[in-house]
């Protein structure tokens, strides 16, 4: 981790190598062989680790499971939430949490394999990417579903200038201060990486990596995702660029809207007065209506960005996630 102190950058060991964020939900019977699927590839490249599982409201016993593995193995810790909040809440709630030099999110339905987190250690460390995200390039999802994301990751890499394969791969690597610097809501957790380098951190990398076959279960993501899913992608680009300066946005276009609606007003008035004294009176013309409207549209736009510069200076409240049980989580 890098923190900065008195004009200088140092770094800071934190007090494991790895930490694995696992959102789940009703994953009763996958969260065993995670887990000791986990501790296999930790033990052979003798990596110090720990285990977060966030359980986002489980109805099936899952944290059960989570409170008889931290039983058997210390490194395991788990955040229980007291309702179903998301995979964007889950993993916001374990990047606070996470002492580790680099931290691997991934899905707790074995779909994501544990195989491949040496190498993106090796990435985050060696090669120095502040976040490098996996590519699911061969797929055992069903057809619904792969059609939809391959939309989405190419709207995704236009909007955000990105040019990743798989955006919502649950597999993902990042250096700590990365998660540390990011805030994670709604159902962003589709778009981290253009969070990550709206937050400065545009060292991205991607590496090609195995998709499993559901083993249990069912898919815990309905159709409200293809609705859910280009809305957010807007309000994240949005986000990034104008989250701090909203006069920017809605104050050029109300000031561009205004102009435009008081020159046509002026151009009728000038005719009316000089030219066309007694033609058309200006109140019976179409196009005083259209610029009438025009200023009275742009000075609302300008009000609007007046007013959200005033809310994004004053606020500064995080979303609040009502956590029932923790385990081992300082």
């Amino acid at each position: 981790m890098i923190i900065f102190v008195a004009n200088k950058f140092y770094t800071l060991k934190l007090k494991y190598d790895i930490s694995i964020v696992v959102p789940l939900y009703n994953e009763v019977e996958s969260l065993p062989e995670l887990h000791k699927w986990i501790v296999k590839v930790m033990t052979e490249n003798n990596f110090s680790y720990e285990v977060v599982f966030i359980d986002d409201g489980s109805k099936d016993g899952s944290w059960k499971v989570v409170e008889e593995l931290n039983e058997k193995d210390a490194n395991v810790k788990g955040i229980k939430f007291q309702r179903n909040y998301g995979k964007s809440a889950a993993l916001q709630k374990g990047f606070e949490a996470v002492q580790g030099d680099v931290v691997i999110t991934m899905d707790a339905d074995l779909q994501d394999s544990p195989e491949e987190i040496p190498e993106l250690y090796k990435m985050i460390m060696k090669d120095d990417f502040d976040l490098v995200s996996g590519w699911k390039k061969k797929r055992y999802d069903p057809i619904t579903k792969t059609i939809p994301t391959k939309l989405y990751n190419w709207a995704a890499r236009r909007i955000t200038g990105i040019y990743l394969h798989d955006f919502n791969c649950g597999l993902k690597a990042y250096k700590n201060v990365v998660v540390k610097s990011i805030e994670v809501y709604g159902d962003m957790h589709r778009y981290i990486p253009p969070l990550a380098k709206y937050a400065g951190f545009s060292n991205i990398g991607e590496k090609v990596v195995q998709h499993q076959a559901r083993k249990y279960g069912t898919t815990k993501f309905g159709l409200n995702r293809f609705l859910n899913g280009p809305l957010d992608l807007l309000s994240v680009a949005f986000i990034g660029k104008f989250a701090k300066k909203p006069m920017h946005f809605f104050g050029a276009i109300g000031m561009l809207m205004f102009v435009i609606g008081f020159g046509i007003a002026f151009y009728l008035g000038f005719v009316k007065l000089f030219i066309d004294t007694h033609g058309i009176k200006i109140a019976e013309r179409t196009s005083f209506y259209i610029s009438l409207t025009a200023m009275i549209l742009g000075t609302q736009f300008f009000l609007a960005g007046f007013i959200a510069e005033l809310i994004g200076r004053s606020s500064s409240q995080r979303n609040v996630y009502l956590v029932e049980k923790t385990i081992d989580v300082d």
